[in-house]
């Protein structure tokens, strides 16, 4: 048996504690209704349509302080993907490049964004680009905010919710924005032709959708995988698994790995390999550059809305590049296993024997 001894001033204050959780369990209640109703509305006006929620789309970094002083890469998403902020164009004698025509919405879109630093002078814009469904914008936080980045941007996006009401009688953007922070040197400049490059890419997608479709029942073997990119690679005659063992350091035995395969590639082989071991990289990446075609195997798989970046895209939109992930895709970061790259690797010989 126990017994509890309550001081007088425990006593006293019993009532007011016990008032204050039952006021705390009541709007923990709240919210959990509020919730529901939200999930019982998407399910209503989305998941019945075909439409699916994206969560992986919504990228955070918990550590990271949203008002101090950074630069952002902002992505935004319309409600259910629609594409009502401008048409793609191919290029024409003003446009060297394929394009995007803004529809009216986009155009005061396009208006609300340069409008930000009107609101917020310690933001500076630095680059925008629309697309039929999304929009991407660069922002550089020049001083430390009173404001969470999050706020700066639902200020952005009720204005432009209002002018999609008029326009559309619906609200334009979904809730959540994702951002990429900008870590290193020279990333800027990547940001900023990744955006503004946006229309191109979107173009080559378009005329080129089956490279760039996610395949989630290919058959190698008895394993089902996931790809993307040039299918027809798997038929291609001649494939070489790319081994190289991890004991393989020095920039000689490197280089002569790499002298090794970058022959049989220029003979018409495809590389296949997971790029595990420092010499397997280096090959893959010189047989990358020289553009060679190669069958690359992933550890994370991909997400509903994932597309190839840098590079990749290209060599996806030319055929000469498929990417192949065996097992699903998964957000948080997770270091590969032994038992993981032996895998892989008898995947990539199994590739290559087909």
């Amino acid at each position: 048996m126990v017994l509890c001894i309550a001081s007088p001033w425990l006593v006293k204050k019993m009532p007011e504690f016990l008032a204050r959780v039952s006021f705390f369990s009541y709007f923990c209640d709240m919210d959990y209704k509020r919730n529901k109703h939200r999930r019982e509305w998407w399910q209503e006006h989305h998941e019945e349509k075909g439409l699916e929620r994206h969560p992986s789309m919504k990228r955070r970094k918990p550590s990271h302080d949203y008002s101090s002083r950074c630069i952002y890469m902002i992505t935004l998403n319309t409600v259910g993907r629609r594409p009502v902020l401008g048409t793609l164009r191919a290029g024409d004698d003003s446009h060297p490049e394929p394009w995007l025509e803004p529809s009216a919405l986009g155009v005061k879109v396009l208006s609300c964004w340069q409008r930000i630093a009107e609101f917020y002078p310690e933001v500076k814009l630095l680059a925008v680009q629309l697309m039929p469904e999304h929009m991407h914008g660069v922002l550089f936080v020049t001083r430390p905010m009173s404001k969470h980045l999050g706020t700066v941007l639902n200020g952005f996006k009720a204005g432009c919710n209002k002018h999609s009401r008029e326009i559309t009688g619906g609200v334009l953007w979904e809730s959540g924005y994702n951002d990429m922070i900008l870590k290193g040197e020279g990333q800027l400049e990547r940001m900023k032709h990744y955006v503004h490059d946006n229309p191109r890419r979107g173009w080559i997608k378009r005329h080129n959708r089956d490279f760039f479709t996610i395949k989630n029942d290919v058959t190698i073997g008895d394993r089902q995988v996931a790809t993307v990119g040039n299918q027809f690679l798997l038929e291609h005659p001649w494939k070489i698994a790319v081994r190289c063992s991890r004991s393989i350091k020095s920039d000689e035995a490197i280089a002569q790995e790499v002298e090794r395969f970058m022959a049989m590639a220029a003979d018409g082989a495809v590389l296949v390999s997971p790029s595990i071991s420092p010499a397997e990289k280096k090959v893959m990446r010189a047989a990358f550059d020289a553009g060679y075609p190669l069958i690359v195997l992933l550890e994370n798989g991909f997400s509903p809305l994932w597309k190839p970046g840098g590079g990749q895209f290209d060599a996806c939109a030319d055929g000469r590049l498929l990417l192949v992930a065996p097992w699903p895709h998964h957000n948080e970061y997770k270091k590969i296993t032994r038992g993981q790259c032996q895998q892989l690797n008898d995947l990539a010989r199994e590739i290559a024997s087909l």
